[in-house]
């Protein structure tokens, strides 16, 4: 800025500007009228300025001119797989997430051709014998392959062999990949607010950094990347912030354990406000979700198909999906600047007091024994599900809007016939260690009683 540019223009305290608004409301109360709390117990104000900062916040070191578009592709056919992914880079694909569910992929073949482009691997198995045949397989791709042995135990209520076998096998794999993943897209979709997210992402990580603490050198340390895998809703201001207080905790956490205080973000859009009927305003939900991401700071972004509730995969609604990120990226410019949300107070004062509380509710749980302990006593699974009451009975009531569902819904859209998928939580009865976190949506038993009387 121009030294002096404004000096004709006399400096409006947030006092007045207060004494102003209150003048125009004609009697109602100012907190009353204009003041809103969040599930986060954050209380949202009508205006923001340089006085909310005992210190003007740091310029943030995201680069949002490097986000990468991604498509993820589960692999139930090798060949299938590795031609719809060489398509995907062809029309604007810039990275690509496998989900590989066996050990019996060969990964020169999955990989063939797919040059100089990053691909993530997330193996639904542990097994460092399959890492090793990664490392010496022939792809010139850029490989990271995702290990998350708590999001696995989280998911499924079960380690994949014993807590000592899978922390014996994740170190050996650590060393070999030098990264894991924190897979964060399980407490959105379960229903956890903002401050949940950050805390147990952060606590999530805490178990792994003490695993490795003492069988790793600083050296090595410092080479492993981290790669939060983090889903966004449409509340697109308190998004945005999340993404940014999620750098800040981990550069917090990572600073103290001389590990590599960067991360990687790969951002989906949640499904838990996703529908099926109507189902094209998910089109506009994934949109809003997308450019939280990129202003947030994601690295990666994987949109989710508006259909992908209760259909299977097909190339449309995936050419869609891709084509949103292309119209954002190429038409709508946002890859011209690397921290586009810096300076915006509202913004700001978001990402510094989810950080803060995030940051309080994280000691709380290392104060009580850690992540996996109250994981295992449920009060982690607990705390989620009241989080999820509190937002489902919002939606019940009508103050959470989803359009075309509980406001203004188009009550002659039949889908009992275009239901591919089970769309609603599957219950199966099985042994498990603990309880596990289940992803549900808010629309789903509403959409079950419009199925019924179709």
């Amino acid at each position: 800025m121009i030294n002096g540019l404004f000096d004709e223009f006399n400096s409006v305290s947030a006092k007045q500007w207060k004494q102003k608004i209150q003048f125009d409301l004609k009697g109602d109360d100012y907190n009353d009228t204009l003041i809103w709390e969040s599930n986060e117990d954050i209380s949202v104000k009508p205006f923001y300025n340089a006085e909310d900062f005992k210190t003007l916040p740091e310029v943030s070191n995201t680069t949002a001119t490097a986000w990468k578009i991604c498509l993820t592709i589960f692999v139930a056919n090798i060949e299938k797989s590795n031609q719809k992914a060489l398509k995907a880079i062809q029309r604007g694909a810039e990275s690509i997430k496998f989900i590989i569910p066996n050990e019996d992929v060969s990964i020169d073949e999955l990989l063939e051709n797919i040059d100089n482009t990053p691909v993530f691997l997330e193996l639904q198995f542990l097994s460092e014998t399959f890492i090793e045949k990664i490392n010496s397989s022939s792809a010139k791709a850029q490989i990271a392959v995702q290990t998350d042995i708590i999001g696995n135990l989280a998911r499924s209520g079960n380690w994949f062999h014993s807590i000592n076998d899978d922390f014996t096998k994740f170190k050996t794999i650590i060393k070999q990949t030098k990264g894991f993943t924190i897979d964060a897209t399980l407490y959105q979709n379960a229903g956890a607010n903002m401050v949940q997210q950050l805390a147990y992402s952060l606590a999530h990580a805490n178990e792994y950094l003490n695993a490795i603490d003492g069988d790793f050198d600083t050296e090595t340390k410092q080479t492993i990347q981290i790669n939060f895998e983090t889903s966004v809703g449409t509340n697109y201001f308190f998004e945005i912030a999340k993404l940014r207080a999620l750098r800040i905790l981990w550069s917090t956490l990572a600073s103290e354990y001389q590990v590599n205080t960067e991360c990687h973000i790969t951002v989906t859009p949640t499904k838990r406000n996703k529908t099926i009927y109507d189902y094209n305003t998910n089109l506009l939900r994934s949109t809003t979700e997308c450019m939280s991401a990129v202003l947030g700071g994601a690295n990666t972004i994987c949109n989710l198909p508006y259909d992908a509730m209760y259909k299977k995969a097909h190339a449309f609604s995936e050419r869609m999906a891709r084509n949103q990120l292309l119209i954002l990226k190429n038409e709508s410019y946002f890859d011209k600047v690397n921290n586009p949300s810096d300076g915006a107070y509202y913004i700001e004062s978001l990402t510094q007091q989810l950080a803060e509380k995030a940051l309080v509710l994280f000691k709380d749980i290392e104060a009580n024994g850690g992540f996996l302990k109250q994981l295992k006593e449920g009060t982690i699974q607990r705390k989620i599900k009241e989080s999820a009451a509190k937002e489902q009975q919002q939606f019940n009531a009508g103050d959470l809007i989803l359009l075309g569902t509980n406001k203004h819904p188009n009550l002659h859209d039949a889908m009992k016939e275009e239901l591919e998928l089970y769309p609603f939580v599957k219950i199966h009865q099985r042994k498990t260690l603990i309880e596990p976190i289940i992803e549900k949506r808010l629309a789903e038993k509403l959409e079950q009683e419009r199925l019924k009387n179709e």
